[in-house]
């Protein structure tokens, strides 16, 4: 593989493989946890994707032995304490679900460990799941005080069932591999050291067939998830961006970040 020339931030870097691009989040030794940086990198990515005429599909996954392990607690705490950041995050938010979402190649997702958080919805907005047998899916949002509004309980209602969405999104309880393929949140389940092997096996399988029909018929399918994506992503964001002022907030990322400061890197949310 060679790196392929997108702007974007060294947290994000995109490798050549024939006409798939292999998208990893890097920050390894944060678990990949997203900061302000990998935020809006991701925001810039998929309109770069899109723009390039060589690609027939995407594959997304972590660095090291994490997918992307949630927010990191002290970016959680900037966006807290400061309006101006938190819109524009909110605003990168809100073009990372709709670039997804309306991306014209298919995205397939290598889930080589654990998805938390942000890292949650990037699986749910991919529109093929491999995912490694020892990783969990996990939104815990509402467990620290904000709405979750950037694609998981936007989504997961066309994915599962909605009692099942509800259960997820209201507890933040983790989801084991097993289980997210019985509940329909992923295709399929590896073992560890396979799981991006069959991502891309599978992505090169989709960039062998015709381009057109290929693009025509995922927007076919994604009409139904841009349609929920567009009904709910305003009041979401709206009602995310209210909680970052909820005093349980406040409570909760003093003692994460004082937690965080004294454990050193980034641990798992």
């Amino acid at each position: 593989m060679t790196t392929h020339p997108y702007n974007l931030p060294d947290e994000i870097k995109v490798e050549t493989d024939g006409n798939v691009r292999l998208v990893t989040l890097n920050r390894p030794d944060h678990l990949n946890a997203t900061n302000h940086v990998l935020h809006q990198g991701l925001a810039e990515l998929w309109p770069q994707i899109d723009a390039d005429d060589e690609a027939r599909a995407v594959v997304i996954t972590g660095s090291g032995r994490a997918f992307s392990a949630g927010g990191d607690f002290s970016y959680i705490d900037e966006l807290a304490r400061d309006p101006a950041l938190r819109l524009e995050s909110l605003t990168h938010g809100r073009q990372i679900v709709t670039g997804m979402v309306g991306c014209r190649l298919p995205i397939v997702a290598a889930v080589n460990g654990p998805a938390v958080g942000l890292g949650c919805s990037l699986v749910a907005l991919s529109d093929i799941s491999y995912m490694a047998e020892s990783a969990h899916l996990a939104d815990p949002h509402v467990l620290v005080g904000l709405v979750a509004a950037d694609g998981g309980p936007v989504v997961w209602p066309l994915l599962t069932s909605l009692q099942l969405a509800k259960e997820y999104a209201l507890t933040g309880d983790r989801i084991p591999a097993l289980r997210a393929a019985e509940m329909g949140l992923v295709n399929h389940v590896c073992a560890d050291g396979e799981v991006l092997e069959q991502a891309l096996g599978c992505a090169h399988r989709i960039a062998k067939l015709p381009r057109q029909t290929v693009q025509d018929t995922k927007r076919i399918l994604n009409i139904h998830m841009e349609r929920a994506v567009l009904s709910a992503i305003d009041f979401a964001l709206a009602a995310e961006y209210r909680s970052f002022d909820s005093p349980e907030l406040r409570a909760n990322i003093d003692r994460l970040v004082q937690g965080e400061t004294s454990r050193g890197p980034k641990g798992e949310t």
